[in-house]
């Protein structure tokens, strides 16, 4: 034989070896302890190509396939219904009918989730029964939630209270809620690991986090339950498209559903035979919830303004937390030794929202059409200019109640 025709034989070996182990790319919003049971699954059913998965937070990995998926993703996994919808406006995902006829689809739901709080099992602290019941003072420094900015599921929890409770009434609740706020974590999992290190006490948060740890934690839904379709998706640029939908496969398979109900996961499988099959085993409310016409998350109306929310909720709450619990500390001090009328003005500027929906709405698709910025030639010193004048809004409003309330203090101090 040859040097070259053994060479020529090497080198087809060594393709083939190659093209038989590929590797399959995951990037998702999920913890490694949620992701790992799928991957262990994965290794039994597909021992001749390898699975590699990147936990990133929901924005970054939007973000990251946006930029081009220059790192050849195949999969894309995450809880937030506005991630999927905004990746669809771009083009993101491969073309229907990837895998076949018989095949499911190259975006699929595949769980259900809802949000509330939870707390550790051995509190002592009452529990919350109901969303206002957290903006109780007894609650005051003793509530976390991530950044919405990073994170998916706090995002939604943001989005929640404006779908149910509408723009301006919605963002009052949070704005109230804030004088609460002990911290706000980076990642949506920094919330039960902060209750399980006693970093604070109560924590805003979707089901499985906290359902995960239920040894440790208790979680209870807030009412009306507003259920989300947690997505996976196939993208387009993947090195391994066909495994993509082997992995498709796997996880929309009955195992693959029911492994959603193992301790450690702890979520609702969106196939109704399984949830069926398991209805023992689902919380209550959601079994409840699932008899009724449920709420259903408008990831639509969400992408629109999806820019606009998380910019909202860092100019009025994240950069201001420190001052809001303050004015909301003095404002409470003065509850008892004043009429209420006195104080309505002060609660009312407190709760002010500056910025319109139409205006959020307007900003978000002028500047960004979902997470992706317009291609306009001024939209750098557009954003620049919108932000200063929203930043000003805000810092006006909080000054005047700032004012306000000193005319309050000196009229009970005389």
């Amino acid at each position: 034989m040859s040097v070259l025709r053994f060479l020529a034989i090497l080198l087809g070996s060594l393709w083939a070896h190659l093209v038989s182990a590929q590797e399959l790319r995951v990037l998702t919003s999920f913890p490694p302890d949620f992701s790992a049971a799928y991957t262990r699954m994965w290794a039994e059913r597909a021992a001749d190509a390898e699975i590699r998965v990147l936990n990133k937070n929901t924005v970054a990995a939007i973000e990251e396939v946006l930029r081009g998926n220059s790192r050849g993703f195949d999969i894309f996994w995450a809880s937030s219904p506005e991630a999927f919808e905004l990746l669809q406006r771009r083009g993101a995902f491969a073309d229907t009918g990837l895998c076949g006829a018989d095949g499911p689809d190259t975006v699929a739901p595949f769980a259900l989730s809802s949000v509330g709080w939870a707390r550790r099992s051995d509190s002592r602290l009452f529990m919350p029964t109901d969303w206002n019941d957290l903006l109780r003072p007894l609650y005051r420094d003793r509530i976390a939630m991530a950044r919405p900015a990073r994170s998916g599921s706090a995002h939604m929890l943001v989005e929640r209270m404006l779908m149910v409770r509408g723009w301006e009434d919605g963002w009052r609740y949070l704005l109230e809620l804030s004088g609460n706020l002990s911290t706000l974590t980076a990642r949506s999992y920094g919330v039960p690991d902060g209750l399980i290190n006693e970093r604070f006490e109560i924590g805003l948060t979707i089901d499985f986090l906290s359902e995960a740890k239920s040894d440790i934690l208790d979680f209870r839904y807030g009412r009306p339950i507003v259920l989300a379709a947690a997505q996976v998706g196939i993208l387009k640029g993947g090195k391994a498209p066909m495994r993509a939908c082997d992995f498709l496969h796997m996880l929309l398979s009955r195992d693959g559903q029911a492994t959603l109900m193992a301790p450690g996961i702890s979520r609702i499988p969106f196939d109704p035979l399984v949830r069926e099959e398991m209805v023992a085993d689902l919380p209550e409310d959601i079994v409840e919830a699932l008899k009724l016409a449920w709420l259903e998350y408008d990831a639509e109306q969400s992408s629109n303004r999806y820019w606009a929310v998380n910019t909202l909720f860092d100019l009025m709450i994240t950069d201001r937390l420190v001052e809001r619990r303050n004015l909301w500390r003095r404002y409470h001090a003065l509850q008892g030794t004043l009429p209420p009328d006195a104080l309505a003005s002060v609660r009312a500027l407190l709760t002010e929202t500056p910025v319109t929906g139409e205006e959020a709405l307007d900003a978000s698709l002028t500047l960004y059409d979902g997470a992706q910025a317009v291609s306009r030639p001024d939209a750098a010193r557009f954003e620049r200019d919108l932000l200063r004048d929203w930043n000003t809004r805000v810092a006006q409003t909080m000054a005047r109640a700032d004012a306000a309330l000193n005319l309050l203090e000196r009229r009970v101090e005389e």
